[in-house]
C-alpha cells in the first residue's frame, strides 16, 4: 500500500516538472506570453502533443524586431538607442537656456497628451523665444504661427493630421546623447548644467481670496523697510500665485542672500495674517516665468510631477465647509438686488360697449347736483 502511494506521488511530481519545463521552453520561444496547462502525460505517452499559444500583436512586434536586428547584425543586449528626434536648431536654442526651455517643453507635452485640445496659445514673448517654440513645434508635428505686432506678438500651435505623438525622449536626454557624440558640445552642456539660476523673487502660494496688490504691499511694508536698497514688485501669475520680485544695484548672489533673510520674517507675517499658505524662494525671468523654485529636486526636473504637484496643492472645497454666504467678502463691489415687479390688477373689459355707455349716462343723470 505504501509503495503504491509513493509511486503515485512520484508520478505527480514528474508531471509537474514536465509542465514547468514545457512552460519555460514555450516562454523562451515567445518571451511574452505564459500560460499553465494540464500535463496530459501518461505511462504510455509521457510526452503528449500540447497546443501552442497563439501569438498576439506584441509577440509579432518582438518577432519583427528580432528579424530586423538579425538582418542588421545588431545585438539587442548591447545595442543603445542614440536616435535624436529633435533638430540641431532646437537643441542649440535649448542649450542657451535649458531651464526656460524645459518649462515650454512640458507645456507642449501636456498639449500633445490632451486629445480634446486642438489649439494652444502662448503669451507674448521675445523673438528668440518664439524661434524656439516654432522649432520645437516642428519636431512635435504641430503647425505654428505668430500673430499680432510687437510687443504683443505671440505663438499659436495647432494639431494637424501629421501630428502622431510627442517624442519619447526629452530635450535633456537628447542633449546628453548629442554631447556624448560631440566633445565640444559636451563641455558647453556641462557648463550650463553647473550654472544654477540664483533666486531673485519670492513666491506666495494659495493667496487669500480677494487679496489685492495694494493690501499685500501695505501688510508687508515693515518687512520691506528692513531692506531699503531692494525694490520689490508684486505681480499675480496665471497659476493663482503671487510673485514678489526684487531688483536693484545688487549682484545676483547678494540679492539671493537678502531674499533668503527676508523670507523668514515675511513667512511669519503672511501666515499670521493669513495672506497666503506658504512662501518659497524662486527665480523668474523678465516675463515672470518661474525658472527655478525652492524645494525642487534638481534643476530641469519636474514634468508631470510638477504639474500634478501644483494641481494637488490647491485646496479642494469640502461639503462640511462654511457656506459661501457666511464668508466675508473683501471686494469693494456691492451686489445690487433687483426688486420684483408689482403685479398690476387689470380692470374687467365690457363686452357690450353700447350698454356700458347707457349705464354711464344714467349714472351721470341720476347723480345729485352739487351747489
Amino acid at each position: 500500500m505504501k509503495a503504491s502511494q509513493a509511486h503515485i506521488a512520484n508520478n505527480r511530481v514528474a508531471r509537474r516538472v514536465t509542465v514547468a519545463i514545457w512552460i519555460l521552453s514555450n516562454a523562451t520561444l515567445l518571451t511574452h506570453r505564459k500560460q499553465e496547462i494540464k500535463c496530459l502525460a501518461t505511462k504510455v505517452q509521457p510526452s503528449p502533443q500540447r497546443p501552442l499559444l497563439k501569438c498576439d500583436d506584441e509577440c509579432l512586434r518582438l518577432q519583427r524586431n528580432a528579424r530586423l536586428a538579425s538582418a542588421l547584425n545588431i545585438d539587442p543586449q548591447t545595442h543603445t538607442d542614440d536616435h535624436v528626434p529633435y533638430s540641431d536648431t532646437t537643441l542649440k536654442l535649448y542649450r542657451e537656456n535649458p531651464q526656460w526651455a524645459h518649462i515650454y517643453e512640458r507645456e507642449l507635452r501636456v498639449f500633445a497628451g490632451d486629445k480634446a485640445e486642438k489649439r494652444l496659445r502662448f503669451k507674448p514673448m521675445k523673438s528668440h523665444q518664439r524661434a524656439f517654440i516654432h522649432s520645437l513645434a516642428e519636431d512635435f508635428g504641430f503647425d505654428s504661427e505668430s500673430s499680432d505686432p510687437e510687443p504683443h506678438r505671440h505663438v499659436c500651435l495647432f494639431k494637424t493630421p501629421r501630428f502622431v505623438s510627442a517624442p519619447m525622449k526629452t530635450l535633456a536626454q537628447c542633449a546628453k546623447i548629442r554631447a556624448s557624440q560631440d566633445p565640444s558640445t559636451q563641455q558647453s552642456t556641462i557648463a550650463n548644467d553647473a550654472t544654477a539660476v540664483p533666486y531673485n523673487a519670492l513666491l506666495l502660494t494659495n493667496p487669500q481670496f480677494g487679496l489685492t496688490i495694494e493690501e499685500l504691499n501695505a501688510s508687508l511694508k515693515r518687512e520691506y523697510a528692513a531692506h531699503p536698497t531692494v525694490k520689490f514688485h508684486t505681480s499675480f501669475l496665471p497659476s493663482e500665485e503671487v510673485v514678489i520680485k526684487g531688483s536693484g544695484s545688487w549682484t545676483s548672489q547678494t540679492l539671493e542672500a537678502s531674499l533668503t533673510a527676508l523670507k523668514l520674517t515675511l513667512q511669519q507675517t503672511v501666515r499670521r495674517l493669513k495672506l497666503a499658505e506658504n512662501v518659497f524662494l524662486c527665480s523668474v525671468d523678465e516675463s515672470l516665468n518661474v525658472l527655478r523654485r525652492e524645494g525642487s529636486r534638481t534643476q530641469g526636473e519636474g514634468g508631470w510631477s510638477a504639474v500634478v504637484g501644483r494641481s494637488t496643492a490647491r485646496p479642494k472645497p469640502s461639503a462640511s465647509s462654511v457656506p459661501p454666504t457666511l464668508l466675508p467678502l473683501r471686494s469693494k463691489f456691492v451686489a445690487l438686488k433687483k426688486e420684483p415687479k408689482k403685479k398690476v390688477q387689470e380692470e374687467p373689459v365690457e363686452e357690450d360697449w353700447e350698454a356700458a355707455a347707457e349705464r354711464s349716462d344714467n349714472e351721470e343723470t341720476n347723480a345729485p347736483e352739487t351747489v
